[in-house]
């Protein structure tokens, strides 16, 4: 008998799904964004609207342009008629995750998924790009997240790894990320999964009134005082 346990995981089993987030996802996707910017203190330059989401996301085929994986927990197995257990443009993953204690998720209402007893627990957003170095696409990862309550369960090794698998099985040469200088947790996490941290570059972004000053001058320079 102790040899049979010894087989079967200890705790309580967290059903857990990745699949290809779609327009109902768009809610919860944005409740995940701005608790990205409340982490990284960019409460002030979070802008982005469910509108505005809606308006960039799905307009074209997954994985050619901005692309969201969807992460999904629930205590039961997924419905077997869930209408999220096959997509024709990929595969959802379905795992089993186990926990010494059971998982209290005070937002659990807020966060509830189409399916019942499911509930969103993450996203990672993701698109194409292209290294020179290489002469291969790749994908870059501008956004993940994995609600507080779901952490250290081994779920955001889970949505990443969906990531990497798709750029394999599409012959693409990296994933790249930028993560914020002092994060440790997170620097190791990616460190353990194999990433290299680049600290020889810096990220350079032109946003706001700077690329508008920009686009301005510019159009002075070329075209003169308009």
């Amino acid at each position: 008998m102790a040899a049979a346990a010894a087989h079967h995981p200890i705790g309580h089993p967290l059903f857990s799904r990745i699949r290809l987030a779609g327009p109902s996802d768009i809610p919860h996707i944005h409740k995940l964004i701005y608790e990205i910017a409340v982490y990284e203190r960019h409460t002030h330059l979070f802008s982005a609207t469910e509108s505005s989401l809606s308006a960039h996301l799905f307009s074209y085929p997954p994985f050619q342009s901005f692309t969201i994986f969807i992460l999904e927990v629930s205590h039961e197995p997924f419905p077997e008629n869930s209408p999220h257990n096959s997509n024709a443009n990929y595969s959802p993953v379905v795992r089993i995750v186990y926990s010494e204690v059971p998982v209290d998720d005070p937002e659990r209402e807020i966060f509830k998924s189409e399916d019942e007893n499911v509930v969103v627990a993450g996203f990672v957003l993701f698109f194409p790009n292209f290294s020179a170095l290489l002469g291969k696409p790749g994908f870059f990862v501008e956004s993940v997240a994995v609600r507080k309550c779901y952490r250290r369960k081994g779920l955001g090794k889970m949505l990443l790894s969906a990531v990497v698998n798709q750029a394999v099985e599409m012959d693409y040469g990296q994933v790249e990320l930028v993560v914020l200088e002092g994060n440790e947790t997170a620097i190791k996490f990616y460190e353990e999964m194999g990433a290299q941290i680049l600290t020889e570059w810096r990220v350079c972004d032109l946003t706001g009134d700077s690329l508008r000053v920009l686009h301005t001058n510019d159009c002075i320079d070329h075209y003169g005082e308009l």
